[in-house]
């Protein structure tokens, strides 16, 4: 199990994630910041650049993922992981890549009204610039103790000099260094969110780097509210909602504990195991009376969808597209649809690629319409959209599909594709 700690920062998500380790037996904390900074280390430059966040990158997303089905090989479980998540579709990759590997999410939200989190966010900010100015103080005062250190050595040296040769002593630190090369001591980190956190870096303790760094973070965090706002219509429906404004770290681990007891915050997500080998998929275009096509937003992947699945062994591909239309929206085609596009998908890592059928389901009357029922396991949302706004809405890939899919429908033929390009 994954006790996933949401919040804006300043929530207290980091700190009730220390106190939880103690309520929760078994419990390990699972951090994917450390996923982030090893990406830092590992990825060009460029492509760091082209993203604002981390959690832009897939591989952050996959590696998270695979690095907490890992983990719960190790240790018993659960993985207490405190991390904003904001941005819903990455929820849906995440949380569906462990439905997927049958490792269960609670999902809990950390909330705070905005004026204490914007309180929270300045004392952290003082916090850490007066352990800034303690740590410099006392490399100062090392500094110091050091010198007169050196300078009685000399002294005692060249007393001994004067009646006979000696080695002279050794100074402290590897390679002849004498430690105060000007070095804080401190262990640079790669900030996951703060921009201009460098990775690795050493601040000098006069350079001021240390109150540069808490003001970076004060501005990340600022930044954060607004994306935060956006998101709470759909954290407060999908998370176990507790609210820190007036309570402290071991209240708030207490209140998670019995949470995760009682099943609250529980992710009821369909588990759709990754294939292994190509797949055959099928999906069926639903139009309402004005022409616009059907989609679905799933939970448990990002972006949206047409109606369909994968066609289980020995399954004709037109009845699957018409099981999965029941079973996903309650709506019993009266005829088999007919095939408007074939399309071979190539394997593109981790991806193994397939074939991908989309079928013509016609018109659904207004009746039928307002009968759709969702599978709150699978999916949570369905729309009728145009051309256009569906090319917004789905990747390249499904996109371009359902483009031909509408030309084959309108010249009323069947066109066959191979990654995504009429053939024949």
């Amino acid at each position: 199990m994954i006790v996933w700690l949401n919040g804006a920062f300043g929530a207290g998500k980091t700190t009730a994630a220390q106190e939880l380790l103690d309520l929760l037996p078994g419990s390990t904390l699972f951090d994917p910041e450390l996923v982030g900074h090893g990406l830092k280390e590992m990825l060009p430059a460029k492509r760091l650049d082209d993203v604002d966040d981390l959690q832009d990158l897939s591989s952050w997303r996959r590696l998270v993922v695979d690095a907490a089905a890992a983990l719960l090989t190790e240790v018993p479980g659960p993985l207490i992981t405190p991390m904003t998540l904001l941005r819903q579709e990455y929820r849906d990759e995440i949380f569906g890549g462990l439905a997927a590997r049958r490792i269960p999410v609670r999902h809990v939200l950390l909330h705070a009204e905005e004026t204490i989190l914007r309180d929270r966010i300045a004392l952290r900010e003082e916090r850490e610039e007066r352990e800034d100015r303690g740590t410099r103080e006392r490399q100062e005062e090392g500094a110091e103790r050091e010198d007169r250190e050196d300078r009685e050595g000399t002294a005692v040296n060249g007393a001994v000099v004067a009646s006979g040769p000696v080695a002279p002593v050794a100074p402290d630190g590897p390679s002849g260094s004498s430690g105060r090369s000007g070095s804080s001591g401190r262990e640079g980190s790669s900030a996951f969110g703060p921009p201009g956190a460098g990775s690795g870096a050493v601040a000098d303790p006069g350079s001021g780097t240390g109150r540069a760094a808490a003001a970076r973070t004060r501005t990340w965090s600022l930044a954060h509210l607004a994306p935060y706002r956006e998101a709470l219509a759909w954290l407060r429906t999908d998370a176990h909602v507790i609210d820190t404004s007036a309570i402290g770290p071991r209240q708030t681990a207490e209140r998670i504990a019995e949470a995760v007891r009682n099943g609250s915050g529980a992710c009821d997500i369909v588990q759709t195991p990754e294939p292994t080998a190509e797949t055959l998929a099928a999906g069926v275009l639903l139009f309402d009376e004005e022409d616009r096509v059907l989609l679905v937003d799933p939970t448990y992947k990002p972006g949206w969808e047409f109606p369909g699945g994968v066609v289980e062994p020995g399954e004709p591909p037109a009845r699957a597209g018409v099981r999965e239309v029941t079973e996903e929206l309650g709506i019993l085609l009266p005829t088999m649809p007919r095939l408007l596009v074939l399309d071979w998908e190539a394997p593109v890592p981790p991806g193994f690629g397939g074939l991908r059928l989309l079928f013509d389901g016609g018109r659904l009357p207004d009746e039928q319409i307002r009968d759709l029922q969702l599978p709150g396991s699978e999916l949570r949302a369905w729309r009728f959209v145009t051309e256009e706004e569906a090319e917004s809405m789905l990747p390249p890939v499904r996109w371009n599909r359902l483009r031909w899919a509408l030309r084959a429908r309108a010249q009323n033929r069947t066109l066959n594709l191979e990654a995504g390009v009429p053939v024949g």
